[in-house]
């Protein structure tokens, strides 16, 4: 089908911002020619792509399918032109890197630190998102690499370059509050007890749910979070009894312990990912280098 590349760049920003005037600005073209191209490609198609009204714009099923394979092309576009109007000036593109707050904050800041050492002149950027949303960002090309948790339902293994750590999640309280110190607590029996955790979008979260129904158990938290962090303070105060990554509990902490549990927790890790689809960016190859690789 000879559809021209333009009238599928206007449905990627009316799509995008569900606005006709937004798209229009964007593109630096009117409105009625924004309208225009619209009514060409739905005609070129055989289908409307958005469903207009005087409040709002919405697409339709099959927009929302072609928006689905428009987005990661327009940004595969822009990543190249990126690459190459960096390349020209700094030697090497942007890097762009998606994982977890925490993620970043307890694994990544000191490897980011190297690389901007090694190419102090090579942008760096970082998108905050959720091990399970930063698969999305992957398969759109928004982001050059990941670092996830994993097991990751979103990604198969095909997108794993390197499994850079691993690690334990814990349980942990405050004994002031909850005095488990010396017991060796069945998962039926801390059901019982108020579970402080990563919301239900988290990896995390999707884990010990899963182990949780593995013991024929239905998990209901207490407090549901977007934080690790967060949860440490709720914890500390005695709010509830706090599920986290053993590497986020800091040694300045002595006011918590770690439970000891009658069922043991599989170990799990971090993985560094790239989109197998998509050509992998020298800065990319570069900071993949930087990472450790456990199964080395």
């Amino acid at each position: 089908m000879d559809i021209n590349y333009e009238l599928y760049k206007v449905f990627y920003y009316v799509a995008s911002s569900l606005s006709f005037s937004e798209a229009s600005k964007k593109l630096f073209i009117s409105q009625s020619a924004v309208s225009q191209s619209i009514k060409t490609l739905e005609k070129k198609l055989e289908q409307p792509l958005f469903i207009r009204s005087t409040k709002k714009v919405q697409l339709t099923p099959a927009g929302q399918i072609l928006l689905k394979h428009i987005e990661p092309a327009m940004n595969l576009i822009q990543r190249g032109e990126n690459q190459l109007l960096d390349a020209n000036t700094l030697g090497l593109g942007q890097l762009h890197i998606g994982a977890s707050d925490t993620i970043c904050r307890y694994f990544l800041v000191p490897y980011i630190k190297q690389f901007h050492k090694k190419f102090p002149n090579v942008p760096i950027k970082v998108t905050n998102a959720t091990s399970l949303n930063c698969v999305s960002l992957l398969e759109q090309g928004k982001v050059d690499l990941i670092v996830t948790n994993y097991p990751n339902s979103h990604m198969n293994g095909s997108y794993i370059q390197k499994t850079v750590s691993t690690f334990r999640d814990v349980f942990i309280a405050n004994p002031a509050y909850f005095n488990l110190k010396q017991q060796e607590i069945p998962f039926s029996e801390l059901n019982q007890y108020p579970i402080l955790m990563l919301d239900r979008k988290s990896t995390t979260s999707e884990f010990l749910h899963n182990i949780f129904l593995q013991h024929q158990l239905e998990l209901i938290p207490e407090v549901e979070l977007s934080s690790n962090d967060l949860l440490i303070d709720l914890a500390k105060i005695g709010l509830g009894i706090a599920f986290i990554p053993d590497y986020c509990l800091s040694k300045d902490s002595p006011e918590l312990y770690v439970l000891q549990t009658k069922e043991k927790l599989p170990e799990r890790q971090l993985v560094a990912a790239i989109n197998p689809v998509l050509p992998v960016s020298a800065s990319t190859e570069e900071f993949l280098k930087l990472l450790p690789d456990v199964n080395a």
